[in-house]
């Protein structure tokens, strides 16, 4: 009697409603959108386009929440070099989920993306747009619970934007604090209880700072991290998945604003599959079964039912009706699939005759009005088996690249440093029958490191760039701030330097570096017996003119940085910038002086360099 029992469970198990990937029916479906970038002066198609993502595709697709991760308004004035929160850009969005009624559709989740939070001093605010017109309302991060026939599925917020917000660039990577890494803790020891957790956000784990044990390691409990905030690097990375050492899938969705990407994802029988799609692109397919192998995870998802089950199952969407449904294994046609409920087909297979290695699925789906789609994966049934994600999307997700620039902005500064010093105390040689270009370029160092006015300044300015305020002004209309290299103070706060420090390696490296540089060169063609204008007829013209117009453009970036300055925080930030305005000026005085300097204080060298010349 026990034997029958038995034999009854594993049957039910096989054959029945909770065999592995074989029902009418799947758990659910969810969308991600990222990067809305709702614009008062831009692309005038975008806030269209996506009133009708709203209503027409989430119609047809019927997800049963979708998530909007971020960055739902442009805030960016109309030279696009200022940023402020546009009470216009939020009420369009507001009324397009209004007159699409997609939240009587469907569980609509928005959260907030850095743009959205430009230019706020405290969440209190007034200019805190998105507690008054986005659906969720609510700011930092959360836990909501998805409740289904199958079980629950939780679905975690991660909210780093800062708080204040200071206007834009200095708000591109997120931060986590101490307590609010003990709230997302307390949220992960709870989800435990769910059939998944899925963590969303809106910056990648690589461009968030949280403190020990870190944000990725709070999230390993879950199957996947979905975020956006990087738009596809400018069409340079149009994918840009990876995965956790814990086997946390993390998915950076392309944006809305310029691509129209979004992304289906659904669990069926606890396996998560996704697509990330292109807006009006139709059908849309999903392969359910058997899954990808390089998106699976045998630490969070029951990878044995793919062995064990009994169709291939497939998700279609379309306006029109699905006509044909063609599946190939490694080049060899199976079938058509068969609708058994909704947007579900499904077709007979034997999976243990792919028991060993990799294989490959395509599925060609063609719906009446003839548009065809093709979605295709690599699927394997042995979990010793690996796959491996490609290095760039892997390095630009999981590299914390706070700490790679703060430590190579240290680098950096720390070389120039130690060049001016040790050239400094270091006692010169004496030059040779025609020296070559490497004795010439330690030469014009040993000169320029002996020269006080040279030599001091270079050495504050690098000093200076990593500790002094490299600015001075509104960072939050009508709140004063400072920019150091390792942060921002404003609105009473310390929000710790994460672009700071990239934009520090920039100056050092196309400017500090550049600037003494052409100093060198132009010392030593004054210890050649050059004045500036005889070196332009003697030397080489057209390199006397080439390393001019470097220099030229340089100084012209760094004008037009302060420019910048001006237009984003204000005349104060214009006027009060060491970095900036001042560095122009001194620039100036430092380059007029080296062309000017007494032939007395250069005889020495000068004297040497003729007898080498003559000799």
């Amino acid at each position: 009697m026990a034997a029958v029992i038995v034999m009854y469970v594993v049957l039910q198990y096989i054959l029945g409603s909770n065999n592995p990937l074989y029902g009418t029916v799947f758990n659910f479906s969810l969308l991600q959108v990222s990067d809305i970038h709702i614009s008062r002066f831009r692309d005038p198609k975008r806030a269209p386009d996506f009133e009708k993502f709203c209503s027409e595709t989430i119609d047809i697709i019927q997800p049963a929440l979708v998530l909007a991760t971020g960055d739902l308004t442009d805030a960016k004035t109309r030279d696009k070099l200022g940023s402020e929160q546009v009470e216009v850009e939020w009420k369009t969005y507001q009324s397009i989920l209004k007159r699409s009624r997609v939240m009587e559709k469907t569980k609509w989740i928005d959260i907030k993306g850095n743009h959205d939070s430009f230019n706020i001093p405290h969440l209190n605010s007034i200019r805190n747009y998105y507690r008054k017109y986005s659906a969720w309302h609510k700011d930092g991060s959360f836990h909501y619970i998805h409740t289904t026939p199958f079980g629950n599925y939780s679905f975690i917020c991660v909210d780093a934007t800062l708080s204040p917000g200071p206007k834009r660039p200095y708000n591109f990577f997120g931060i986590l604090n101490k307590n609010q890494m003990k709230e997302l803790s307390l949220m992960a020891t709870q989800s435990l209880r769910s059939n998944h957790t899925v963590w969303f956000g809106h910056f990648p784990t690589s461009t968030i700072i949280s403190p020990a044990p870190g944000i990725r390691a709070l999230m390993s409990s879950a199957t996947a991290y979905l975020c956006g905030h990087l738009h596809t690097l400018g069409g340079l990375m149009p994918v840009l998945h990876s995965q956790h050492r814990g086997g946390t899938l993390e998915l950076e969705l392309g944006d809305w604003m310029d691509n129209r990407r979004y992304r289906i994802l659904a669990f069926d029988h606890d396996l998560l599959s996704f697509a990330d799609l292109t807006f009006e692109e139709w059908p849309v397919v999903l392969i359910t079964n058997p899954k990808s192998f390089l998106y699976s995870s045998s630490a969070h998802e029951p990878l044995d039912k793919i062995l064990y089950s009994t169709h291939i199952r497939i998700l279609a969407f379309s306006p029109s009706v699905i006509a044909s449904i063609k599946v190939y294994i490694d080049g060899v046609y199976l079938g058509n699939a068969h609708q058994v409920s909704g947007p579900l087909y499904v077709l007979k297979w034997s999976p243990q005759n792919y028991s060993e290695g990799f294989h490959h699925i395509d599925v060609t789906v063609q719906d009446a009005s003839g548009r065809i789609s093709t979605r295709s994966h690599v699927f394997a049934m042995e979990e010793t088996l690996s796959l491996r994600f490609d290095f760039w999307p892997s390095v630009i997700l999981l590299t914390d690249h706070y700490v790679l620039a703060r430590v190579l902005f240290g680098l950096i500064v720390l070389i120039q440093i130690t060049l001016l010093i040790t050239f400094r105390y270091l006692q010169k040689p004496a030059l040779k029958e025609k020296p070559g270009l490497l004795t010439l370029t330690s030469y014009s160092l040993h000169v320029f490191s002996k020269i006080n006015t040279l030599y001091y300044s270079m050495l504050v300015l690098n000093l200076y760039t990593i500790l002094g305020p490299w600015f001075v002004g509104e960072l939050i209309d009508g709140h004063v701030g400072a920019c150091f290299s390792f942060g921002v103070f404003v609105g009473g706060s310390f929000l710790q330097g994460s672009l700071t420090f990239v934009a520090g390696i920039l100056q050092v490296l196309f400017f500090n570096l550049p600037l003494m540089a052409y100093l060198c060169w132009c010392l030593l063609l004054r210890c050649q017996g050059h004045s500036f204008c005889s070196h332009i007829r003697q030397v080489r013209h057209i390199m006397a003119v080439l390393v001019h117009l470097a220099m030229t453009l340089l100084l012209a970036w760094q004008a037009y940085s302060c420019y910048f300055l001006q237009r984003t925080y204000g005349m104060l930030a214009f006027f009060l910038s060491p970095m900036r305005t001042w560095l122009v000026v001194l620039t100036s005085a430092l380059i007029y002086k080296t062309w000017t300097l007494k032939s007395s204080e250069l005889r020495t060298y000068t004297v040497e360099m003729k007898n080498c010349q003559s000799s």
